[in-house]
């Protein structure tokens, strides 16, 4: 799988297909092209663009995901492969059935996980996880204490010095980031889920008949907190009023193509939600006991 996102935001084009390739047209320039291959998502926000049936075709048939983003340059849908391994059929059945114990554990590997992952952000920025990772220790299987949430009301104002921050879809301040972030993540994740055979809707703990990618919102959660320490990194530099423009958002698709600590080893965020999609593959086929996920935030490897 290759780890290449291209993004379209700053100005009119055209995209089209040619002999295996994505063909970039814009106004007055030169046509632009890169292999369908290399291309792992594609992204467009600028309402001037538009491409033809076969990009999409070509780009989902190499194993791509395509974003599109509302007039507000924050993605609003998602395109993902359809028949992308050649047991797919075989495991989404192993899939679906998956017993309920079973999920529940998977779920507290992953809260685990994510808090862990939270508190050496706020260590590595503020010299203090506020307790998060003793807190972890203390997530048991489906997390019916709620540690997630817990984690998340001591997380969030200390890691942005604001006891009234709220995390919201709909704020126009620093959420914008965090949302815009969050989604490319959440493509990146699909795109491994699907890949390993598994159905991005058949959730371990997400369960909403309107969400298609539920299973992709449970395993990126270990992963959101590289996304939350780029977007305090940028608000020191223009606060919560940063604009989301083309020098923003390549900081922030950085911060989510940036690397994570997996069994000791560093690794790109695609090697490391390709580990993670496998292991839950292993998992539910009894072949393995554990998810296999990110050890530490980037934060603390960079720390």
């Amino acid at each position: 799988m290759t780890d290449r996102i291209l993004e379209i935001s700053d100005e009119p084009a055209r995209l089209s297909a040619r002999g295996g390739l994505l063909v970039v047209a814009r106004p007055g320039r030169d046509e632009v092209s890169l292999p369908f291959a290399d291309l792992a998502v594609l992204v467009v926000s600028h309402p001037q663009v538009s491409y033809t049936q076969a990009v999409l075709a070509e780009l989902v048939a190499s194993g791509g995901a395509f974003v599109a983003c509302d007039k507000r340059h924050l993605p609003v849908g998602m395109l993902l492969p359809l028949d992308a391994h050649y047991v797919q059929v075989e495991r989404f059945a192993v899939q679906a059935q998956a017993p309920l114990p079973l999920r529940k554990r998977l779920w507290r590997e992953i809260v685990r996980a994510k808090v862990r992952a939270q508190g050496s952000v706020l260590a590595a920025l503020h010299g203090d996880d506020r307790g998060l990772c003793a807190l972890a220790g203390k997530v048991r299987s489906g997390d019916p204490s709620n540690i997630e949430a817990q984690a998340s009301r001591r997380y969030w104002p200390a890691l942005f010095a604001d006891p009234a921050f709220r995390r919201s879809t709909e704020a126009e301040d620093q959420n914008r980031l965090l949302n815009y972030g969050y989604a490319v993540l959440r493509a990146i994740v699909a795109r491994a889920i699907a890949a390993a055979g598994l159905h991005p809707s058949l959730g371990l703990h997400h369960h909403n008949r309107y969400n298609s990618f539920c299973l992709a919102d449970d395993l990126m959660e270990p992963f959101r907190p590289a996304v939350d320490k780029a977007v305090w990194e940028l608000m020191q530099k223009g606060g919560p009023d940063l604009a989301l423009d083309r020098e923003t958002k390549t900081a922030l698709i950085q911060a989510v193509t940036g690397r994570l600590t997996v069994q000791g080893q560093s690794r790109t965020t695609f090697d490391a939600a390709s580990i993670a999609a496998s292991s839950l593959v292993a998992v539910i086929e009894k072949r393995a006991k554990r998810l296999v996920l990110p050890e530490t935030s980037r934060a603390q490897a960079d720390a």
